[in-house]
């Protein structure tokens, strides 16, 4: 199967990610929609940049959707696509959508895909704040290992 697998600068179409997935034999279609959001950590935010080498991330987005077809192999379409550049408040920043014949695997392989794209592939993050304060990259939180408290 080939997987719809996009990193750019493009504000992204969720109806294209959704047609890109559908086929007559599933009944089961997961979507994820990651959005830009106005506060990180207590601080007001105007916008988000993405930052990547888009080479190598297009390699790491193309080798999860391989390995979530070897993990859900009932899977029938994948696409992963994530902006980079800045993206305006509320819009979409990264997209995981996903059929399979039926909805408890499509949640899951959907569940999957974003928490090891943002914990695997290689895009920085930089916060824009409304306060005046000078921009900041920011780490992926789910990338992060967990410290104990």
């Amino acid at each position: 199967m080939d997987d719809l697998v996009r990193i750019g600068p493009e504000p992204i179409d969720l109806g294209s990610a959704l047609e890109a997935v559908r086929a007559p034999n599933c009944g089961g279609i997961a979507l994820f929609v990651g959005t830009t959001r106005d506060h990180h950590g207590g601080r007001a935010v105007g916008s988000l940049e993405y930052e990547a080498y888009e080479p190598m991330a297009l390699r790491c987005l193309e080798r999860l959707a391989r390995s979530l077809r070897e993990e859900f192999p009932d899977l029938e379409r994948v696409a992963l696509l994530h902006r980079i550049g800045e993206v305006p408040l509320a819009e979409a920043s990264v997209v995981v959508a996903v059929s399979a014949p039926h909805r408890a695997e499509a949640f899951a392989a959907c569940r999957q895909g974003i928490d090891r794209l943002k914990a695997e592939v290689p895009i920085w993050k930089k916060e824009h704040y409304l306060d005046g304060s000078p921009p900041r990259w920011v780490a992926n939180c789910e990338s992060m290992p967990k410290v104990p408290r």
